[in-house]
């Protein structure tokens, strides 16, 4: 039997703290004892006390007024009970709520290099595209997900620069190369050399002339296949099933000594592989004027609006889509080679954050 006056202690054990939004006994830690005094005939009512206060004996007063003072204590401390459980819930809450760390993948934002990132991706599990996803995915065809993948968008010239940044990126080899990065020796994961995006050497609809005919046999030519293979060891890979002496026996070659022959081109490895083509036309007196560029939009519209002659830098797939958002008519006239997209580490050097999620 607990008298009036005899104080009580609450006490809540470590491991029976509410968990957020569980219901269950968590790890949150024990609570101070919470003391308190039953007030049994205590008068709430202020009017009433009041009254008894001038009839009720001096010792029954100072009774109540003790009675009042371990009230108003019993108050301070569960408040700071109060306090103590909202702190430790908060932090239940924090703790539970933890998720994994994204995995951030950069990829390039251009609609067919995206597609050929996620492509790539699921070919080696990492994330699932829907049904019928193909040239044309993008990020929000992802179905499964299970490694906490973020995709990243942006500007593929860009994309070596952002390593730091990003776990991982998917990079065409041009600008990997540019950027000083080995495709065969740095990448984690690369396209075989079947991939479908084969580089091509394209021009206006329509352009068939001497010129062309002459860039393209060039192109085409045993020294060029043999410069890719030697300069790029794997990285670039010709897809040219012939290779010739670098000319055509459809060109009039006399007719061209003197002329210029303008292509625009990226500056890895196209721009490098158009220098031995160079010296092949330069042999029969023209001259091939290379123009580099940086981006993926200004080698089409230079030669759609006949300020360059061709240009080589893209694939097929791109050049298709590109056609279809701008309006342009640019026409493919050779495949040259392949450059197999890969997957290289930024803040990872590994691809064992891709299996231990």
């Amino acid at each position: 039997m607990v008298s009036d006056d005899q104080p009580l202690f609450l006490f809540l054990p470590a491991g029976h703290a509410p968990e957020c939004g569980s219901g269950r006994g968590g790890d949150a830690p024990s609570l101070f004892p919470v003391l308190f005094r039953r007030t049994a005939g205590y008068v709430h009512d202020p009017a009433v006390r009041r009254q008894q206060e001038y009839t009720f004996p001096k010792d029954k007063f100072e009774k109540e007024t003790v009675n009042m003072k371990h009230n108003t204590l019993t108050k301070l401390i569960t408040l700071a009970l109060a306090a103590v459980l909202a702190l430790s819930m908060a932090a239940c809450g924090s703790k539970g709520g933890d998720t994994k760390t994204a995995i951030k993948i950069g990829v390039p934002n251009d609609t067919t290099n995206e597609a050929r990132a996620l492509l790539l991706l699921q070919e080696n599990g990492i994330i699932k595209l829907k049904d019928g996803a193909g040239i044309t995915a993008t990020k929000n065809d992802i179905v499964e997900n299970p490694y906490n993948v973020e995709i990243v968008e942006a500007e593929a010239a860009q994309l070596p620069n952002m390593l730091p940044d990003l776990d991982y990126a998917v990079i065409n080899s041009n600008y990997a190369i540019n950027a000083g990065l080995n495709p065969v020796n740095d990448s984690l994961l690369i396209e075989g050399s079947s991939s479908a995006y084969a580089n091509i050497l394209a021009v206006k609809e329509g352009n068939e002339s001497a010129q062309v005919v002459a860039l393209k046999a060039a192109l085409e030519s045993k020294q060029v296949a043999d410069f890719i293979a030697e300069k790029y060891a794997g990285s670039v890979i010709s897809v040219v099933e012939n290779p010739t002496d670098g000319y055509s026996d459809q060109v009039d070659y006399d007719a061209l000594k003197g002329q210029t022959i303008s292509v625009a081109a990226s500056p890895t490895p196209h721009a490098e592989i158009l220098e031995v083509a160079k010296e092949i036309l330069a042999a029969k007196d023209i001259t091939l004027d290379i123009q580099v560029y940086n981006d993926y939009v200004v080698p089409n519209t230079v030669v759609d609006d006949g300020t360059v002659t061709a240009n080589y830098f893209q694939h097929l797939p791109y050049l298709e889509d590109f056609n279809a958002q701008n309006g342009t008519h640019i026409a493919s006239v050779a495949a040259i080679h392949v450059e197999p997209m890969g997957l290289y580490g930024g803040k990872q050097t590994t691809l064992d954050a891709l299996s231990a999620q």
